[in-house]
């Protein structure tokens, strides 16, 4: 069962206090100011001077003030209570990296509070929560069920972190052949992370019979959204002949993009590829690439 985590401020709780007090720190002398005097008023019991204090800090970007906006219009304290608008603040606040805003706005997707019920994108942060430990107990248990949850309604993220779960057997029972399913379905639906691990599973012959032309196939399509790991890896396939003609050429074009997009690997055999190509061979690569590049992975030679 899933329980609230109690709201930093929360009337008596040192947890608020202190969580407030490391915060203030950070501000300049007259917003830390202004932040203690809606403590003092929120302390005394004078809600809407808390609010008068907090609000002008959170329309400026404070996210603790943020934070605290939404538990003053979710409790219905010193403003009538309004689950939008507290759904509107704390989103506000998790947009920063807000953890406590995060899980609880998760939690309001979830009981749809102010927001549809079961909205898939709070399904996927929730499990990711869960997953990191972020906010709460880490539990990959609970991470998969959440995931789970925004899978069945398509979110592509979900899914292709569900297919993680169930490769590495995570809070489930390991299992290439599902894990192969749920990337594909998020594969499908574009996701480059997703068709990359489907390319790797083709590759090794994990949960489906192995065949390199698919792999290629995958990597290829996961490279043309500038996925370093996909260009390096489909530079690999070009340069052994594994699942497409072996081809300098394009070798050296993937090769050149994944080292653009950081890969320092890449970097390293695409300069190694310079001492087995010919200088005309170079010169074409370095050509396809610039057209690789103009035309936004459309137009690579493949």
């Amino acid at each position: 069962m899933i329980t609230h985590p109690r709201p930093r401020f929360t009337s008596g709780l040192m947890a608020m206090l202190l969580f407030a007090a490391l915060h203030v720190g950070a501000l300049s002398p007259a917003t830390a100011a202004d932040f203690d005097k809606g403590m003092t008023a929120y302390r005394s019991g004078d809600y809407q001077a808390a609010l008068a204090e907090w609000r002008p800090l959170a329309e400026s970007g404070h996210a603790t003030a943020q934070y605290n906006l939404g538990v003053l219009y979710k409790q219905g304290m010193g403003v009538p209570q309004d689950h939008a608008r507290a759904v509107a603040w704390y989103r506000r606040a998790a947009e920063q990296g807000d953890a406590a805003a995060q899980y609880i706005l998760g939690l309001m997707y979830h009981e749809g509070r102010g927001v549809a019920r079961d909205d898939a994108k709070a399904q996927y942060n929730l499990g990711i929560r869960y997953e990191l430990g972020r906010g709460v107990a880490q539990d990959d248990a609970k991470a998969v069920a959440w995931y789970h949850r925004a899978a069945e309604q398509g979110d592509a993220k979900a899914q292709s972190s569900l297919g993680v779960m169930y490769e590495l057997g995570r809070g489930v029972a390991q299992d290439n052949a599902k894990a192969v399913a749920w990337y594909r379905r998020a594969a499908e639906q574009g996701l480059a992370a997703a068709q990359y691990s489907l390319g790797l599973m083709y590759e090794w012959g994990s949960g489906v019979p192995q065949d390199h032309a698919k792999a290629a196939a995958w990597y290829h399509r996961a490279a043309e959204q500038g996925l370093a790991t996909a260009q390096y890896n489909l530079g690999v396939m070009y340069e052994l002949g594994r699942g497409v003609a072996r081809d300098l050429v394009r070798t050296y074009v993937w090769y050149d993009w994944a080292a653009f997009n950081g890969s320092e690997k890449s970097r390293t055999r695409r300069n190694l590829m310079e001492t087995a190509m010919s200088a005309e061979q170079i010169t074409q690569a370095k050509a396809l690439a610039r057209q690789c590049r103009d035309s936004n992975y459309q137009e690579c030679g493949d």
